[in-house]
């Protein structure tokens, strides 16, 4: 019985030790800032392919305003914090939206195995924020989006609506830092 006490305590600090010397945590502060005069953004919808949200999208972002999110793992477990959200661009002037901007974040746990990466860029209005597009923009099958790895160049995605920049830290607490402008 003593020896299995023995073992269980070597095991605790042999765990505890690895905790130490082996950052786990994981996470993705998304900052939003809406230059554009023509667009509100506005009915965020996340998908998360792994971990939680703990500082939620705003409900809408006007004009000359910023926003904030905060992504990260799910403790206990061995993936990082991975998914994407969009914004509607609501018109102004007239109320309507045909459009979205998207952005995808890829904090992983082992990030030898797997880049930090990021994508931005604009779609129609009638893209789910869902598994689905997740992949598809994760795998580069959706090329209306500009995909790139942290702590690369900045990425740059151009439309008739809107201008989309995006920077990205490559660290275990990435941050995207995301400017919306008029094109």
């Amino acid at each position: 019985m003593e020896l299995l006490s023995e073992l269980a305590e070597l095991g605790d600090s042999i765990e505890s030790s690895i905790v130490k010397i082996t950052p786990t945590h994981r996470q993705c502060t998304i900052e939003l800032k809406n230059q554009s005069s023509k667009y509100t953004l506005g009915n965020p919808r996340v998908y998360m392919d792994s971990g939680r949200c703990t500082v939620p999208l705003a409900p809408s972002i006007k004009p000359d305003s910023s926003g904030e999110a905060v992504f990260v793992k799910t403790p206990n477990t061995a993936r990082g914090a991975v998914g994407m959200f969009t914004y509607d661009l609501i018109d102004n002037s007239t109320k309507q939206c045909s459009k979205k901007i998207a952005v995808l974040y890829k904090v992983p746990f082992d990030m030898k195995l797997n880049s930090v990466g990021y994508a931005v860029g604009e779609l129609d209005v009638s893209k789910e924020c869902n598994r689905d597009l997740y992949r598809e923009i994760s795998k580069k099958k959706n090329m209306t989006l500009v995909n790139g790895k942290a702590k690369g160049p900045s990425l740059k995605h151009e439309s008739e609506n809107v201008t989309v920049l995006a920077t990205m830290s490559k660290c275990n607490t990435a941050v995207i830092k995301v400017q919306v402008s008029d094109s």
